[in-house]
């Protein structure tokens, strides 16, 4: 009953918030008067009803009111449409160094394909190192897809991606600047964000690190070895996976292929028989421009409308819509702990700027800000009431929620929990925090540079 009230009363709060943006209102079913039971599946398909209570029923016994878990996983269901998956073995990268040798390290094991979809990727020392791997497995008669986007790899010539493609890489452009290439409709403004490795369709990578020589120095550094003039490394962070969702992310990397138009994919085992593979609940969402609304948004807003103890956000770039800032607004005058860590040095000046601008009226409803310090922070991460976790490469600004391809999983449960709280731990630590009086005696300069960049946050 109680969880039917808060499903009535989030619909009810974005419908009000309608009013406040040009984005889409976020308003999926979640007032159904009956919520079905929590359906989760395995490595053999759906489980049956009595197998999902005893996961369930497992989930608490490891330490955590259940209540909690129960409600965050029927709002999720009413909400998105891919699969809940148990037994899954999920491990948490923190910065380049890591996720960068666990890739390539899968890459240099693969035996049948090799699927990457990336926003960047340079043509530096790291864009070559992982050129190279792909062309060696592709040689060795491993087929690699790759698909990258326009815009995000518009520095990188044309020669680097011929190479690929000539070792018999099949390599996809997505969305085309240049409007007479184009397969479809010409849309510029659509990007795919996606960060997504899958080798042999067994072990699968995501989050928000791209490829890149900038994210090769750990955030305990202070160089980037290919880029003198940028004296900060990137904190980053990423998922490796492996078991049954993995099959749910080699479905939206073939249907974004089918989308593009891209030639026909070599036929390979992109679905082999999946074991399980360790006991973590685990959903893939990927969103696209293409959806009535953003699934990741959605699945956001509504565990943040019904966190009860803690709203954990880490994210690069912090531009928040109307209906954002009314959900964490909210949470904290009802007592949840609400904290934000940002970044306190950015890549870009306008997206740093305008988040800034929400600043003021964040702290005056007690949501607690911190700026990362000593790093160019790009996690896009959250943890809600200890339970309810996403990595992924979605930020929190209006040119993911409307304009790009993003892809994030939702990782349940309280022991992967722990791992995350850990790392947030550390973060603040290594943050400063923002007060309302520190931040009310701000100078001018400051404040007309949020006005100026807040002016076109829509297109940031």
């Amino acid at each position: 009953m109680k969880a039917l009230h808060l499903r009535r009363w989030l619909a009810l709060g974005l419908l009000g918030l309608a009013s406040c943006s040009s984005l889409p209102v976020i308003v999926p079913d979640l007032a159904r008067r009956a919520s079905p039971p929590v359906q989760l599946e395995g490595a053999h398909g759906p489980l049956s009803a009595a197998k999902s209570k005893a996961i369930l029923e497992h989930l608490e016994k490891r330490g955590q009111d259940i209540s909690l878990l129960d409600r965050h996983l029927a709002l999720e269901e009413a909400i998105v449409g891919s699969p809940l998956t148990t037994g899954n073995q999920v491990r948490l990268l923190q910065d380049g160094p890591a996720t960068y040798r666990q890739m390539l390290a899968a890459i240099l094991a693969a035996k049948d394909h090799i699927n990457l979809e990336t926003y960047i990727l340079d043509d530096d020392s790291v864009g070559q190192q992982f050129a190279q791997a792909l062309i060696d497995k592709q040689q060795q008669g491993v087929q690699v897809n790759l698909i990258r986007d326009s815009v995000g790899t518009i520095r990188t010539p044309a020669a680097f991606f011929q190479r690929l493609t000539d070792s018999g890489i099949a390599v996809l452009e997505f969305n085309p600047v240049n409007p007479l290439v184009a397969r479809e409709q010409w849309r510029l403004n659509q990007r795919d964000h996606r960060k997504l490795l899958i080798v042999d369709g067994r072990t699968a990578f995501l989050g928000g690190i791209n490829i890149s020589s900038v994210y090769s120095g750990s955030s305990l550094a202070r160089r980037s070895p290919d880029r003198p003039g940028v004296n900060l490394a990137w904190r980053d962070t990423d998922l490796e996976l492996r078991g049954p969702v993995v099959a749910e992310l080699q479905k939206l990397f073939l249907a974004t292929w089918e989308n593009q138009k891209g030639p026909p994919l070599q036929a390979r085992n992109y679905f082999p028989h999946l074991e399980n593979s360790g006991r973590e609940v685990v959903r893939a969402i990927g969103s696209s421009p293409e959806e009535p609304y953003s699934l990741i948004y959605a699945t956001l807003l509504s565990a943040i409308g019904n966190a009860e103890t803690s709203v954990y956000l880490t994210n690069a770039y912090f531009v928040p819509d109307p209906q954002l800032l009314a959900a964490l607004e909210a949470a904290a005058r009802r007592g949840v702990d609400v904290t934000l860590i940002l970044p306190s040095q950015t890549d870009s000046w306008l997206v740093f700027h305008a988040g800034r601008g929400s600043y003021e009226e964040l702290l005056r409803a007690g949501v607690k800000i911190y700026e990362r310090r000593g790093v160019i922070l790009h996690s896009k991460t959250a943890l809600i009431d200890g339970v309810w976790a996403t990595v992924g490469s979605t930020n929190l600004d209006w040119r993911s929620f409307l304009h790009n391809r993003e892809l994030n999983a939702v990782v349940l449960g309280p022991e992967f929990g722990k791992q995350m709280q850990a790392m947030f731990e550390k973060d603040l630590a290594a943050s400063d925090a923002v007060t309302l009086e520190q931040w009310e005696r701000r100078g001018l300069d400051l404040r007309l540079q949020e006005l100026f960049a807040r002016a076109w946050e829509y297109w940031l």
